[in-house]
């Protein structure tokens, strides 16, 4: 399937005007044709068309240690908005669950693993991601992240090989998270959580 290039002109346009991050990644993904390996199907059952209001205000009244209130810290820190999709975009997000969550949990991914928003933790979570064999595009991203953040970020280039490692074996070590419902477990302790999932409790250790 190629670009579908009106539609990614829609989400530049759309994220101009409402600057809603989770529907222009949506689009986007959708629109450079990323899809989950089919037989991933059955794995992402229950979270097709599933992409409930994150409310950061909200879970910054979580006690201290949860995961919700660890997520939005992060959030507001780093200075990022949640990935929230319209219901007007339902058909596309029931139609491809790995464009819809992919995008929706990036930032849950950062929080969880550990990996910083440099290029070095970027690529922590890309590898992370490849690792679990979502996309064969995350594979693509990959190669192409190994090639580029080096150049954008000479002085990362020790913290981009050693997160790029520690990505890969945290993603062949932890459960399916694609498939995961984290928006369920945001009053949760975030050392449980991950400790469901197969990661260090305090997640990796961004060099």
């Amino acid at each position: 399937m190629g670009i579908q290039v009106k539609q990614l002109y829609r989400a530049f346009q759309l994220y101009q005007k409402s600057g809603k991050l989770g529907d222009f990644a949506l689009l986007k993904a959708d629109a450079f044709g990323a899809k989950a390996h089919r037989n991933l199907a059955p794995k992402l059952a229950g979270v097709t068309g599933y992409y409930p209001e994150i409310n950061i205000e909200q879970l910054l009244t979580y006690p201290s240690g949860t995961f919700g209130r660890e997520y939005a810290e992060h959030l507001t820190t780093n200075r990022l908005k949640p990935f929230n999709v319209s219901p007007e975009f339902d058909a596309i997000a029931q139609r491809n669950v790995f464009a819809l969550r992919y995008a929706v949990t990036h930032d849950i991914f950062h929080c969880l693993l550990g990996f910083d928003t440099s290029y070095a933790g970027e690529i922590g979570v890309l590898a992370f991601a490849a690792a679990q064999d979502y996309s064969p595009s995350l594979q693509v991203s990959l190669t192409l992240a190994q090639i580029l953040y080096p150049l954008f970020a000479p002085r990362q280039r020790g913290a981009i090989l050693a997160n790029l490692a520690q990505g890969q074996a945290l993603g062949k070590q932890a459960e399916f998270l694609l498939g995961y419902r984290f928006e369920d477990h945001w009053h949760e302790p975030i050392a449980e959580v991950r400790l469901q999932l197969g990661l260090p409790e305090t997640g990796a250790q961004n060099s």
